[in-house]
């Protein structure tokens, strides 16, 4: 999938794991920039207060834990494209990657043609805006532009999912919020605009970048969320992984507990060809976020 690399910690327990202050979520740089960390995982101490609140939303709501189910979700999706300029140089992208980007989201949470588990979730293109904001791009990460930018576009409820495309800073893939109680104007997801269908971004081009950011979203963590430690990314059929993955290795085994490094998981950092699932218990720990801080 379009994803790729590594992290650090973050600090809002409503958002995606992010730098201390931040309310955003994951997001992933490309391998081979040492120095530019992921400025969206989370530490333990945001594991554990994400967690308590999600088992407290889901009381408020009177969803137990483990056993929310759900039909067919349909997830109206606005792409706000984000350009220098009217050219694709500048940012200024086609229908055509857009409605093949929304098709990768589908195929992804489907679980039918790619594989893995399904998930209740399909992704409903609503529209797109295109807005030539120089002075909003590239989108970088934590500023205030940025904030300004969502502030300006953002559109919906909760259950709406709103994506960003441009040139993003640090090599950075993209980022997402973890959703929470209170709607912020900041929810939604970031991704380098070349990193959907037919882009430019080489291994990290086939969309996949948008479905790992769209897992945060959901309430995912990374499949190496806290190491090989009992808890790592709260979901029990995820083997333990030391560390992310990148490109498509093979045999990778970096934790003593059973099962093999996750390296096909969306929630990894390979790259795109090498990704092509979620487990039942992602699509359970998805359904039950939804359930808890998005569902209308």
């Amino acid at each position: 999938m379009g994803s790729a690399v590594a992290a650090t910690p973050a600090a809002a327990a409503g958002a995606a794991g992010c730098a201390p202050g931040s309310t955003h979520a994951d997001a992933k740089v490309r391998p081979g920039r040492p120095g530019h960390q992921d400025p969206n995982a989370l530490n333990d101490a945001q594991i554990r207060q994400r967690e308590t609140d999600l088992s407290a939303a889901l009381t408020q709501r009177r969803r137990p834990a483990g056993v929310t189910t759900l039909a067919t979700v349909t997830i109206p999706v606005v792409v706000h494209v984000i350009a220098e300029d009217s050219t694709r140089a500048g940012g200024y992208l086609p229908d055509s990657m857009i409605q093949q980007q929304i098709a990768v989201l589908n195929d992804s949470y489907d679980g039918g043609q790619v594989g893995g588990a399904a998930t209740p979730f399909t992704f409903q293109l609503q529209s797109i805006t295109r807005n030539v904001r120089p002075e909003w791009y590239p989108i970088v990460y934590g500023t205030r532009a940025e904030r300004e930018m969502k502030a300006a576009l953002r559109v919906g409820g909760k259950d709406t999912l709103n994506i960003y495309t441009g040139e993003l800073s640090d090599d950075l893939l993209g980022w997402a919020t973890f959703p929470q109680r209170k709607l912020n104007s900041t929810d939604g997801v970031v991704i380098l605009g070349e990193s959907m269908p037919g882009g430019t971004a080489g291994i990290y081009a086939l969309g996949d970048t948008a479905t790992h950011e769209v897992g945060h979203w959901l309430n995912l963590y990374h499949t190496f969320q806290g190491g090989c430690s009992k808890a790592g990314d709260q979901v029990a059929d995820t083997p333990a992984e030391a560390d992310p993955a990148f490109n498509c290795p093979t045999g990778r085994d970096t934790c003593s507990a059973a099962g093999l490094d996750p390296i096909n998981n969306f929630m990894d950092y390979t790259q795109d060809s090498c990704m092509y699932e979620f487990t039942p218990g992602q699509a359970a720990r998805m359904t039950d976020a939804w359930a808890a801080y998005r569902a209308p």
